[in-house]
């Protein structure tokens, strides 16, 4: 008797948790979307006071301090955060308008600190957009955030040259065309130019978390140099992921060379197999993502062209075991024999 109670109440203390926890976080999204809409609307007051009173920014100096005087347990009335308050408001309100109201909602969704870092690297409205719904998207940190940014990940997505929209239904190719890169910026992997595939391949397995952060949002790790038995002759995919949006196996093969079309063809005879061999009853047919140091795009478009089945070609770089900046600062071998020499 005592068991059963001890079960019904865990089961219930599990069930009041989740209740709280997810009142909790609307409290939180609540706090930050009225922040949000106060930081927009005292931008807006700011612009439109300094344009009709011909104020220059060091009214912002005698708006603080009263501020701060006035709610003096409020944070966020800072000189900086003034600026950085009118700079949100400007930044959106000078482009189009309608996107700009539909846009608001989403902004309400971040914290601050990730819309400043927005604003103040984007070039355009329609990289912030972007920004703003990755962020929201993937639930990333600040510190995520401006990885990406810095990364270039907005002029990235979507660019790798590929065969879906002629290998998959139009809703899931939009979505599988939006998930790959080009190129893919591997800056956690410390390898010389020269280095073999292998060589790559156990290093973006060491660094798996970094490397799913670079794949994107709702790549599983299934597997390195995984085993597929054909024809009783043995088979090994370089690196084997399982998208979950996409609901598909995904092979990722890596070439530490230019772009050849014979990798394609060997990329289809993989897919045609895992489709057989690993693929479930509700799976959607399995992608390949080749990754190659170069490629001229018009070679992989024809290498493409009549396979059928879905592949997507794209670049890769990574970091050189040093950069070239700090090589030019380093003595060369001359100059440190001769340094010996004086020694002697």
């Amino acid at each position: 008797m005592k068991d059963l109670f001890l079960d019904d109440y865990k089961s219930w203390f599990i069930e009041i948790k989740t209740k709280l926890k997810s009142t909790q976080q609307r409290t939180v999204v609540a706090i930050n979307s009225a922040l949000i809409d106060l930081y927009w609307d005292l931008g807006k007051m700011i612009t439109e006071k300094q344009a009709q009173a011909q104020w220059g920014d060091n009214i912002l100096q005698s708006l603080s301090n009263d501020l701060k005087n006035e709610f003096p347990e409020s944070t966020g009335y800072s000189v900086r955060n003034l600026r950085y308050i009118k700079q949100f408001y400007q930044f959106y309100n000078a482009n189009r308008q309608q996107v700009v109201a539909d846009l608001r909602t989403q902004l309400g969704l971040i914290p601050w600190g990730h819309n400043i870092l927005i604003i103040s690297k984007s070039k355009d409205l329609n990289e912030a957009e972007f920004y703003v719904r990755e962020s929201i998207r993937n639930g990333w940190s600040r510190d995520t955030l401006a990885i990406q940014i810095k990364s270039n990940l907005h002029g990235r997505s979507g660019k790798s040259v590929n065969n879906f929209k002629h290998t998959l239904p139009e809703m899931y190719s939009e979505l599988a065309e939006q998930t790959l890169k080009d190129p893919y910026v591997f800056d956690f992997v410390a390898l010389t130019s020269e280095a073999k595939e292998r060589d790559i391949e156990k290093q973006l397995v060491t660094h798996i978390t970094k490397f799913l952060l670079e794949l994107g949002k709702g790549f599983a790790f299934v597997g390195q140099q995984y085993h597929l038995e054909i024809a009783e002759e043995d088979y090994y995919l370089d690196l084997l992921f399982y998208n979950i949006p996409l609901k598909c196996y995904v092979i990722v093969e890596l070439k530490n060379t230019k772009f050849v079309p014979e990798y394609a063809g060997k990329l289809n005879f993989y897919l045609s197999a895992a489709d057989d061999l690993l693929k479930g009853e509700n799976d959607k047919p399995t992608i390949g993502i080749l990754l190659c140091r170069d490629k001229n795009n018009i070679g992989v478009e024809y290498a493409l062209r009549d396979i059928n089945k879905p592949i997507g070609v794209s670049e890769f770089q990574f970091t050189e075991i040093l950069p070239e900046e700090i090589k030019s600062n380093l003595p060369t071998i001359e100059e440190i024999e001769n340094e010996l020499k004086n020694l002697e």
